[in-house]
């Protein structure tokens, strides 16, 4: 056998240089006897929704061989329940080369047991996996191995305020929507009355809900006959409310009720043609709101806050007022009309604006942002995971704005690096939702942090930019494409 792998490797060798799907990766090293062999990191896995973004299962896989022909060596991973010999199989890996593995958090495997097959929580499912290798010129390899997941039923995804304590009463069509933090996890900040409240979890529904067990914690209600007892508030005030579903623990406090009087800002003026432009609302000071634009004529510009009303405007202090100068007056009615002025030299550029509405301290900041050269990816997600020194770098591309990339991601965390700055307090791109949160495979709007930079840090009156790490987290390894634009501040991540 090893004289027969001899003379194979010897014969690869000798027709590298003559074929053309030859590659480094398949000409260079002997795959022309390694046995395809497919592993599994443990046979039983209980899911858990309370470690859902956690590692649930890894498969990995031999290169298998190509006949020493250096012909790419592609690979298909499926998953089944057991027995059913791949019918209708969940295809994990798609003819793809050079991947040697592939791994799903809880909540990905979770969800392809419900919805894929049909699996019920709390009952185990024995499944089978299989990796092909494909090759020009050989016969299709297969390895199978079985091992079981213990999947769990998710919470709802959806939560709201009912109650003659909430903004809208009893009216279950009307009823008060939370905001997801979470899995299970949700806020909400608002003025409440002395009344009672609970919570559903679908809009139209007073089932299921959450009610009181009786000791201030959440119990979960199917139907009429289940106790119906509730929250109640003694007194009017503005309240926080935070839910644990998976704790079944509620948090509800009385709150300064800081709030920005408006929620959406539009850039209007020369450079948009008079039409509104929506501005993005800082995610962690909801006084701030944002915008990134090349500006290629010069004109005037204000801000407004709804779409094609002229009242309720933020306006410079005086007329033709220099970009540079941060002083800003809010006009409830048309008049007075004062703009900010870019002038002929300072255009074309692109600028940065941050507005800042905090009533009797409004700054508008602008200033002209030269882009980055690179752009680096870094995370356990990533190729080189946490090695910042040596983060991924992403492809640039012809507008100086925009870089992409596409390629292998692995269950884990993903943020952007600017400069690599070894002492990690440098210039990065992170999630604006949150830390760990998963993205949302459309163009998403991210949080630009630099956090060596005394400008930006002036901009957060209260935060302290230098705390701040919020990644995302890539449920499931696979093919990624991901699109970055650093002027707008958004990014695209999609699975292929």
């Amino acid at each position: 056998m090893l004289a027969v792998c001899s003379n194979v490797l010897l014969l690869a060798l000798a027709i590298v240089g003559l074929t053309s799907c030859a590659d480094n990766d398949y000409s260079m090293l002997n795959k022309g006897c390694d046995e395809l062999t497919l592993t599994v990191d443990q046979q039983t896995t209980i899911l858990d929704e309370h470690t859902h973004a956690n590692e649930a299962v890894l498969l990995s896989w031999t290169t298998g061989n190509n006949g020493g022909t250096g012909n790419r060596i592609y690979y298909q991973l499926e998953l089944a329940p057991k027995g059913t010999n791949f019918q209708n199989a969940y295809v994990a890996v798609n003819n793809e080369t050079q991947i040697y593995s592939w791994s799903a958090s809880q909540e990905n495997l979770n969800n392809i047991i419900l919805d894929k097959f049909e699996g019920t929580p709390g009952q185990s499912m024995d499944l089978e996996a299989r990796i092909s290798a494909i090759s020009k010129g050989t016969e299709i390899q297969t390895s199978t191995i079985e091992f079981s997941v213990i999947p769990y039923q998710p919470v709802t995804e959806s939560l709201f305020l009912i109650g003659d304590a909430t903004p809208n009463g009893w009216n279950i069509d009307h009823a008060t929507e939370m905001t997801r933090q979470d899995n299970g996890k949700f806020t909400w900040e608002g003025n409440l009355v002395e009344g009672d409240y609970k919570f559903v979890t679908t809009m139209g529904n007073f089932l299921p809900s959450y009610n009181n067990d009786g000791k201030g914690n959440l119990v979960y209600r199917e139907n009429d006959e289940d106790p119906d007892e509730k929250f109640h508030i003694q007194e009017a005030h503005y309240y926080k409310i935070s839910v644990d579903l998976l704790e079944g623990t509620l948090i509800c406090e009385k709150a300064d009720g800081m709030r920005p009087d408006y929620d959406q800002m539009y850039f209007v003026g020369d450079a948009t043609g008079w039409g509104f432009e929506e501005m993005t609302q800082d995610p962690i000071d909801p006084f701030l709101f944002r915008y990134g634009k090349i500006i290629n004529t010069s004109g005037e510009f204000k801000f407004g806050t709804a779409n094609g009303s002229w009242e309720n405007m933020y306006k410079a202090t005086s007329e033709h007022q220099s970009y540079t100068d941060a002083s800003v007056s809010f006009v409830s009615g048309f008049d007075p009309d004062h703009k900010w002025y870019l002038n002929d030299h300072e255009t074309p550029k692109a600028y940065k604006i941050c507005l800042d509405i905090r009533n009797g301290k409004e700054r508008m900041m602008m200033k002209e942002f030269t882009p980055y050269e690179m752009v680096y990816m870094v995370g356990d997600a990533t190729p080189n995971g946490w090695d910042l020194g040596n983060a991924t770098t992403m492809t640039a591309t012809t507008d100086p704005m925009v870089f992409t990339w596409t390629g292998q991601l692995n269950a884990g965390e993903l943020k952007f690096s600017f400069d690599k700055r070894s002492d990690w307090n440098g210039a990065w791109l992170m999630c604006a939702q949150g830390n760990d949160v998963a993205p949302t495979g459309t163009e998403e709007h991210a949080l630009f942090i630099d956090k060596s930079d005394a400008y930006l840090q002036a901009q957060y009156l209260d935060k302290n930019i230098g705390d701040v790490d919020q990644k995302w987290k890539i449920a499931s390894s696979g093919t990624y494409t991901i699109t970055l634009n650093q002027l707008k501040e958004t990014v695209t991540i999609v699975k292929q």
